[in-house]
C-alpha cells in the first residue's frame, strides 16, 4: 500500500464582517469577537446600541469566523433552506495553523479597516474569548483594553509573550453571576495576570452567558 501523508497549503479567501458606526473616523474602535454557533451580522446587534455609536466616537466591528456550519437539522433531512448557519473559530484538529490563520485574518482586518485610533478595545464572548486573547498576545497590535466576557485567557498561551504584549493593556473579564463557566476561567485567568503584572478588573452582572447591552452602557459609558 502506498503511504498517506497529510499537507498543509495556505489559500486566500473571503471573509465577512459587521460594522455599526464609522471606524475610519471614530477614535475608539471596537472589535467584538462572536462565540461557538454565532455569526457576526447576529452578534453585532447586542452593540447596536454602545454609548459613543450615535455620536462618531466609538464604532464596532464583529469579524466572522472562517468555519461555518448547520447548527440544526430540519425534519426532512440534515440540513436545507431554512436551516441556521453558526460558525467557529478552531476546533482542535490542526489547532496551529487554523490559530495563525484567524490571527493573520484579524490584523489584516484592523489594518484594512480602521485608521490609527486613539483607544482600541477588542473584546470576546465565550469561545471568542480565547480567539481574542490570542489576538491580544500573538497579533500586531495589543489593544487598550481587551474584554473576556463568559470567556478566559487562552490557556495554551506563553506567559512571558502574554506578559510582553499586555504590558500596556487593561484585561477586564464580565462574569455573568448565573455563568458557571465564565467564573471559573476568571477564576484562573485573574490571578495569573496579575502575576504577570497586567492591569486587571472583574465585572460581575446579574445574569446568564450572553452579553448584556445595558451592562455595557454602564460600564462603558
Amino acid at each position: 500500500m502506498s503511504r498517506i501523508r497529510e499537507h498543509s497549503l495556505r489559500i486566500s479567501r473571503t471573509a465577512r464582517y459587521a460594522v455599526c458606526g464609522d471606524p475610519a473616523t471614530a477614535p475608539e474602535p471596537w472589535f467584538v469577537l462572536h462565540g461557538y454557533r454565532q455569526l457576526a451580522g447576529r452578534f453585532i446587534h447586542r452593540f447596536s446600541d454602545l454609548p459613543g455609536i450615535s455620536d462618531g466616537r466609538r464604532a464596532v466591528i464583529a469579524p466572522e469566523a472562517l468555519n461555518r456550519f448547520y447548527i440544526e437539522r430540519e425534519a426532512a433531512g440534515p440540513h436545507g433552506p431554512g436551516s441556521r448557519v453558526g460558525a467557529a473559530w478552531m476546533t482542535r484538529h490542526d489547532r496551529d495553523a487554523e490559530i495563525r490563520d484567524y490571527v493573520d485574518y484579524l490584523d489584516r482586518l484592523r489594518d484594512h479597516i480602521a485608521t490609527p485610533a486613539d483607544r482600541l478595545v477588542v473584546l470576546g464572548f465565550s469561545q471568542g474569548a480565547e480567539t481574542a486573547s490570542r489576538w491580544a498576545v500573538l497579533g500586531g497590535a495589543p489593544p487598550d483594553e481587551l474584554i473576556l466576557w463568559g470567556g478566559g485567557l487562552a490557556a495554551d498561551l506563553d506567559q512571558s509573550q502574554a506578559a510582553a504584549a499586555l504590558a500596556r493593556t487593561i484585561v477586564t473579564f464580565v462574569v455573568g453571576d448565573a455563568d458557571r463557566w465564565a467564573r471559573e476561567r476568571a477564576a484562573a485567568g485573574l490571578p495569573l495576570l496579575e502575576r504577570l503584572g497586567v492591569e486587571t478588573r472583574r465585572i460581575e452582572f446579574p445574569g446568564g452567558h450572553r452579553v448584556e447591552p445595558e451592562v455595557l452602557a454602564v460600564h462603558w459609558p
